[in-house]
């Protein structure tokens, strides 16, 4: 029996992969803010993905981040290292996409894709199980 959010975590993995892929891009030319931006939503397309295995949706990132903390970080099925990822993440995004004067500097979004990329590996690897 196929599981009822089998086709929506799929797309969700496919758009976290795009998403660095595109981060990627992004940082090659130079658009650090919007290679941050990418890497944090390659992360939140994972973690909807790996909450919907649960058959848990949220219309919210917060209701994403939290619930990935109290089942996933909390319980150790993933390390406490990636908890601090998606939140680094999410508060590099709003740099990102708000940060008004601020910039992303660019080491720091290549920081950003190895961080998304290693949650991505952490994410596919529970679904696996």
């Amino acid at each position: 029996m196929t599981h009822p959010y089998e086709k929506e975590i799929q797309v969700n993995l496919r758009r976290a992969e795009e998403s660095i892929e595109a981060a990627k891009l992004l940082l090659d030319s130079n658009f650090s803010d919007f290679a941050a931006s990418r890497a944090y939503y390659a992360v939140f397309y994972a973690a909807t993905a790996l909450l919907l295995n649960d058959e848990q949706e949220f219309s919210k990132h917060s209701g994403v981040i939290a619930a990935i903390h109290r089942q996933f970080i909390r319980t150790e099925k993933l390390p406490k290292e990636l908890g601090r990822t998606l939140n680094w993440l999410f508060e590099l995004r709003s740099i990102g996409d708000y940060g008004e004067t601020r910039r992303v500097p660019s080491e720091e979004a290549a920081t950003a894709i190895q961080s998304a990329s290693r949650f991505l590996e952490a994410v596919k690897a529970l679904l696996e199980q």
